[in-house]
């Protein structure tokens, strides 16, 4: 069985930077899942109180046509059409007992609802 490349690009920053929390936490769940070069998928996808929510999920590496953002040592893979949603923004996790697990900064977002979870672009 032939394996076939990968056609994805690389980004920066620019697009999603990883906070030093995120970092930690991730790197923590990549190694329990023995993957530790795997990487965090983050989607756009419809629905949420404000029309739009985030859908993470950890992934082994990017697809086709994904953009691939290396930072704060840990791997983040986007859809070419959500990395128009999450441009700019910043990844953070909180061990929060109410508000906590990963949060997204989106300067893009004009409404964000209280949950946090969910935003109108």
């Amino acid at each position: 069985m032939t394996e076939t490349a990968v056609n994805y690009k690389v980004g920066s920053e620019k697009l999603i930077k990883v906070m030093d929390g995120a970092s930690a936490h991730l790197c923590g769940l990549l190694e329990k899942q023995g993957r530790p070069e795997g990487a965090l998928r983050i989607a756009v996808i419809g629905g949420g109180c404000s029309g739009l929510q985030y859908k993470m999920d950890l992934v082994d590496g990017p697809r086709d046509r994904d953009i691939l953002v290396e930072s704060n040592a840990v791997k983040v893979v986007i859809d070419p059409k959500s990395a128009l949603f999450v441009s700019g923004s910043e990844l953070d996790y909180s061990d929060d007992l109410q508000q906590g697990g990963f949060k997204v900064s989106n300067p893009n977002a004009v409404v964000t609802c209280s949950c946090g979870e969910s935003f109108a672009a």
